[in-house]
């Protein structure tokens, strides 16, 4: 499993709604179990994230700028999934700086 190349979409959210005509996408790169990469989207202007993936645990910190002023960063976790179709799902735990309130989304790759 390698992440390098892939695409995700965020199709769900517990930390905001995801307007499914402009979702947030994600691209991600790996070498060597060390993850990078970026995304932007309906909240997000611009957002980085660098990491390492242990199987199939990814573990990141991030740093974005929002469509509505101002920034967040954090930490997260996610979980590869492999679905049916043999598309990659990550399903994501994370929390922003300042705030300990766990959230979770869910992406999708893109084929």
């Amino acid at each position: 499993m390698n992440l390098n190349g892939r695409k995700f979409v965020m199709v769900s959210s517990t930390a905001s709604t995801v307007n499914p005509d402009s979702p947030t996408e994600f691209e991600y790169w790996e070498r060597d179990e060390v993850v990078w990469g970026g995304y932007t989207g309906d909240t997000v202007t611009h957002g980085r994230f660098v990491g390492t993936r242990d199987g199939d645990q990814v573990s990141i910190s991030y740093a974005h700028a929002l469509v509505a002023g101002g920034k967040a960063g954090g930490r997260s976790t996610s979980r590869i999934e492999t679905g049916d179709d043999g598309l990659l799902r990550l399903v994501e735990e994370f929390t922003f700086e300042g705030d300990d309130t766990p959230h979770v989304s869910v992406c999708v790759e893109r084929p």
